[in-house]
């Protein structure tokens, strides 16, 4: 199959082309009008479809004769558990925990929070909501209680669904009172707390509103799927917000399932009954969408990995799952790839497993720099396939589709525009860019099925954040370049584009560069106050382990590098050499919160951050070396 032709069909011909994959599916009521508009004239799919996603997931499968066959592989090296879990057993659990839910009340068009680990529980109540139309929203488990209700006062759950604790590493968190002091915080107080206890040794005070999970699932009748229509919320998902107040991501039904199973064939490549992994957790739209019903939809076994990339118990853990559990296709962020390296520079632990089984590594949920991409190509000996996508967009935006025509790999480059998107650099006065000219990433209307539906409660932040600057255009936020050959290079947010006097530079382009030098294993370049220029350049850098390093040597060797790369013009002439850099808890560099203290900006404590007291750290190391105004 040729991608240019195919592509050009998505674009020339969106309706014809998403009826045709919506035939994928097995709708109820099969849906007649393919795009139309809603009443804020933003374009909805298959508007007048009718189909149940848990439906979908599971009993088609059995229906088919895959009742057998392998649905959830749930992998712990934290608790040292392996479970493989088949269809049959998955209908079992998440039917009668439907039937549970709905005798607590809960009917389609409610609410429910989920805020679990990464176990196979976590999927059955995804599904079970889903099964039976109650819209779900999954919190990050361990997220603070002052965070969790926010959500709560946002999206107003008649039900939270947890367990009793998580496990970080060597860590417990207790998940269950972390939820009792939220629905303390909370203005709104939901009816139900379903707690699964797995019986680790947390302990808390019963409430009112307390449920256990086995009971109810046990005393419950089965519940069967519930029709729900195309444009029905399959679920609630919060990214965070500029003002401080998460934004609820809506996304549909029908839309999603279909842009969903097309996903898993035509951009990862994975045929029915192949085993995927997605190493992200459920809190995540990665989770959502390629740990649960993306690989569920599409008949493939999922692994649900409850661990690290390092220390569970070393830098060798994914390579063991691959190996052991044969998985054909591995998704997960550069980060953990990073930390795999710091390890592990010269994948010695890599040599102890076969890994034939594995077609392709996908990257994403950051830019991927070219030392990392090249590091996993030389080690892994397959396509290294960096994509872009967001929680807004659900699925890939930029990809190599790999499933309709495997294309070169270009460093740096997140791939060629995924069906469906018509993807376009505009300036601040929304004219499309010439090649190679960066300007901003917008994606011309409408946007494919799958894609965010509005706000939760919110329309008009919805329209101001995504469709106000470029009329016709979605907005995405980030800033970019296409070259001669139709690739976008992602330089990242907007506000990550320094202006450093009166010069617009990308500080991911420097900081490609000094992820290339040999004793870097992590890296972060952004922008500080200058009182002279602006604007200048600081870079903080992560050492890999294990080594004598000269610091001053290696400092003055990367400025010298940037200076040579991308010239004086850059400026670049701070190096400093951290611990370890924040990071949100999925793994993405919190480059603005480091921007803000050296610029000794007013700043909130993301909620995301993975360890709060890396703040201090920075710090100190700032005012060791006397970054900052003062």
């Amino acid at each position: 199959m040729n991608y240019k032709d195919y592509y050009d069909r998505s674009i020339q011909n969106p309706e014809g082309f998403w009826k045709e994959q919506a035939q994928a599916l097995c709708w109820y009521k099969e849906p007649k009008t393919i795009l139309d508009t809603d009443d804020q004239n933003y374009n909805r799919w298959f508007a007048d479809g009718e189909l149940n996603v848990s439906y979908l997931c599971i009993d088609k499968h059995i229906e088919d004769g895959f009742g057998d066959q392998v649905a959830i592989i749930y992998d712990s090296p934290v608790t040292n558990t392996k479970q493989k879990i088949t269809f049959n057993k998955l209908k079992e659990e998440v039917s009668k925990f439907a039937g549970g839910l709905s005798n607590l009340g809960l009917t389609k068009g409610d609410t429910a929070i989920i805020y679990m680990p990464m176990i196979p529980e976590a999927l059955y109540a995804m599904l079970a909501c889903a099964r039976i139309g109650v819209i779900h929203s999954v919190v990050f488990g361990g997220f603070a209680p002052h965070e969790l209700a926010i959500r709560i006062d946002d999206c107003k759950p008649k039900a939270i669904i947890t367990a009793s604790n998580g496990i970080e590493i060597q860590r417990m968190i207790a998940y269950k009172p972390f939820v009792d002091k939220s629905i303390e915080l909370a203005v709104y107080k939901p009816d139900h707390v379903v707690t699964f206890d797995r019986k680790q040794g947390v302990e808390w005070n019963e409430k009112p509103y307390d449920v256990d999970w086995e009971k109810l699932k046990n005393e419950a009748a089965p519940a069967e799927p519930v029709v729900v229509e195309s444009n029905h919320p399959l679920y609630i998902l919060y990214t965070s917000g500029t003002t401080g107040k998460p934004k609820g991501i809506i996304r549909d039904t029908g839309g999603y399932a279909t842009a969903l199973k097309f996903s898993m064939k035509y951009i990862y490549g994975v045929e029915e009954g192949d085993v995927y992994w997605a190493a992200s957790d459920v809190g995540w739209v990665v989770g959502h969408s390629y740990i649960v019903y993306g690989p569920l939809l599409n008949r493939n076994t999922t692994i649900v990995f409850e661990g690290k990339p390092i220390r569970t118990p070393d830098a060798s853990t994914f390579w063991r799952v691959i190996s052991e559990h044969q998985v054909k296709v591995m998704f997960t962020a550069p980060t953990a790839i990073r930390a795999i390296k710091k390890e592990d520079p010269e994948g010695q632990m890599l040599k102890q497993f076969d890994m034939s089984c594995l077609k392709y590594q996908f990257l994403a949920g950051e830019r991927c720099d070219v030392a990392t991409l090249k590091w996993t190509e030389k080690h892994l000996k397959v396509p290294v396939i960096d994509h872009w996508w967001q929680t807004e967009s659900g699925w890939p935006m930029l990809a190599n589709m790999a499933g309709v025509e495997l294309m070169p790999v270009k460093p740096g480059s997140a791939g060629v525009s995924v069906c469906g998107y018509d993807i376009q650099i505009l300036n601040h006065e929304g004219n499309t860019m010439t090649p190679n000219e960066e300007g901003l990433v917008a994606i011309k209307l409408p946007l494919p099925p799958g894609t965010l539906r509005n706000l939760w409660g919110n329309p008009d932040r919805f329209k101001d954040g995504y469709l106000k600057m470029f009329p016709g255009y979605y907005f995405s936020g980030d800033g970019g370049y296409k070259d001669q050959d139709g690739y976008v290079f992602i330089t990242g947010r907007v506000d990550d584009i320094i202006n450093v006097a009166g010069h617009r530079l990308s500080t991911a382009e420097m900081e490609e560069v000094v992820a290339g030098h040999h004793a870097v294993a992590e890296c972060a370049v952004f922008g500080i106050h200058d009182e002279l220029k602006g604007q200048s350049p600081l870079g903080l850098i992560v050492l890999k382990s294990a080594k004598d390093y000269h610091t001053e040597t290696i400092q003055k060797e990367i400025v010298a590098e940037v200076r040579a790369e991308i010239g004086p013009v850059a400026a670049f002439k701070k190096v400093l050499v951290v611990q370890r850099l924040p990071k949100t808890r999925s793994g993405k560099i919190l480059r603005k919160l480091l921007r803000n203290i050296a610029d000794e900006k007013e700043f909130n404590v993301p909620s995301t951050i993975d360890d709060v007291a890396i703040i201090d750290e920075i710090k100190s190391v700032y005012n060791q070396n006397k970054v900052g105004i003062n």
